[in-house]
């Protein structure tokens, strides 16, 4: 199964660390291992340990998977924090890495696959624009 890459590049912003390539579709977790930041994600990029957490800055997406809002749920991090590993790049995303292999000594993890998984089945993140 190939990412699902096919629009144009850009860049992500990332605090602490410039512009970051990425693609539209890419997964952010990838697009930010890619720039450098050192990001972790131990489960592999699961949803299952939140160790890929980002703070959106700007551009967070409306839109989350259950996997996500299930895990960000269950640690008390809804609202607080995103998780790369089930986030699509693009344009006008602006980010903080908030766990990296330089800020916590560990290994980044098993490297994450292109598409996100588990098999995303999307919601509208709590408090989104397109919130009803």
């Amino acid at each position: 199964m190939t990412a699902q890459t096919t629009g144009e590049g850009f860049s992500v912003q990332v605090e602490g660390f410039g512009p970051v390539g990425a693609q539209d579709g890419q997964r952010l977790v990838l697009a930010l291992e890619g720039g450098g930041t050192g990001i972790l994600h131990r489960c592999g990029g699961h949803a299952r340990c939140t160790t890929c957490r980002v703070e959106f800055l700007e551009g967070e997406p409306d839109s989350m998977t259950a996997a996500e809002f299930d895990k960000l749920s269950e640690k008390a991090l809804l609202g607080e924090a995103r998780l790369s590993c089930q986030i699509e790049c693009a344009p006008g995303m602006r980010v903080r890495v908030l766990q990296t292999t330089a800020s916590t000594g560990l290994e980044a993890g098993k490297a994450p696959a292109p598409q996100i998984e588990p098999d995303p089945v999307w919601t509208t993140r709590p408090g989104a624009s397109t919130e009803g």
